[in-house]
């Protein structure tokens, strides 16, 4: 009888048939743990990263607000912000300018500069017309400066006063400045100013 009278039996020890290069097919515990092990390391490689990034999240988040806690409780500084500052925040100080004072907040939602000082009519032009608005802008009896910035200045908006106000918007990531003056006396008005970034 010649070899091709008789079948092929596999082995009553496989679990299945071989990969055709005469390897004995592969156990399901070893399948099992092959899969197990690749599934470990992408999870490892996926989830390591991903739980770095959040935990840095957070952390920026505490360190932004902690910042700001300190920047708040120090209040604002008598004299001029760098001409960095100005530069970045895009807040033209008029050279006039008298009773200055700022302080900047940075934190993972935005940077802010706040910004108070005296100046004269031509001043209040000048400083308007550098930021790129002008006195027409300014709505009459109105105070835009939010609640918010409002507790972390101290800044205080009396009723009795005369206000205008007016925003000054620009595309990011430029900032925006909301901007309230004092116009009680128009030859000497009081300009507040918030200018904030955002990313």
């Amino acid at each position: 009888m010649i070899a091709a009278d008789h079948p092929v039996v596999p082995s009553p020890l496989s679990d299945g048939p071989g990969d055709g290069e005469g390897k004995p097919p592969e156990s399901r515990r070893r399948v099992f743990r092959r899969r197990f092990i690749t599934a470990t390391i992408i999870v490892l490689l996926i989830g390591i990263p991903a739980g770095y990034l959040l935990i840095s999240a957070g952390q920026s988040r505490r360190s932004g607000k902690d910042k700001e806690a300190a920047a708040a409780a120090v209040g604002l500084r008598d004299g001029w912000p760098s001409k960095m500052q100005r530069r970045i925040f895009e807040i033209p100080i008029p050279g006039n300018a008298v009773g200055v004072q700022y302080y900047e907040t940075n934190n993972w939602k935005a940077s802010r500069m706040y910004v108070k000082f005296r100046t004269t009519s031509g001043g209040l032009d000048r400083f308007l017309t550098g930021i790129g608005t002008g006195r027409a802008a300014l709505e009459p009896g109105a105070v835009n400066i939010n609640a918010r910035d409002i507790n972390i200045t101290g800044w205080y908006f009396s009723p009795n006063e005369n206000w205008a106000s007016t925003t000054h918007r620009n595309e990011k990531p430029r900032p925006t400045q909301t901007i309230t003056v004092n116009m009680t006396d128009p030859a000497s008005p009081v300009v507040y100013v918030v200018s904030a970034a955002t990313p």
